[in-house]
């Protein structure tokens, strides 16, 4: 019997897959449970439907990246902390700290996760960051780290 899988079910198939498996697995686990349901014509067209939709979604997710990309790049944000001899800092910059100054001035809400910072930022002056906004789209970020007066 031909399925269309509604959820991952492990060593059988992904979700949104369709698959033949067998008359009695089918009937009294997969679909009692909700798993999968018959690849009937209109199960068929609905999962196609389904599928035109998340595409068009990830589509405008990318576009929407993009442009905050362009927003990003142009932005510099300015942080402030205690520096020492040679603009050492004492502590150091985060992605959190970055990611909320971020939303504070500009009004760009931005996981902190999605700032890829190899190591915190422990000096003064410039560094250019890199956002991943999407799994297709880098954008970076220019933070400027002055002393505290």
């Amino acid at each position: 019997m031909k399925v269309i899988f509604l959820k991952d079910v492990k060593g059988k198939g992904k979700k949104g897959e369709m698959k033949n498996v067998a008359d009695g697995y089918a009937q009294n686990f997969l679909i009692k449970q909700g798993l999968a349901v018959e690849a009937n014509q209109g199960n068929m067209s609905a999962l196609n439907a389904q599928k035109k939709k998340e595409e068009k979604v990830a589509a405008e997710e990318l576009e929407e990246a993009k442009q905050l990309k362009e927003t990003i790049e142009k932005i510099t944000i300015e942080l402030e902390a205690k520096a020492g001899e040679g603009g050492r800092l004492f502590g150091s910059i985060t992605s959190k700290q970055i990611a909320e100054e971020l939303k504070k001035k500009h009004g760009i809400k931005l996981d902190k996760r999605k700032i890829e910072l190899a190591d915190a930022i422990r000096s003064l002056g410039y560094t250019k960051v890199p956002v991943k906004l999407h799994t297709e789209v880098m954008a970076t970020l220019n933070v400027h780290v002055k002393e505290v007066n």
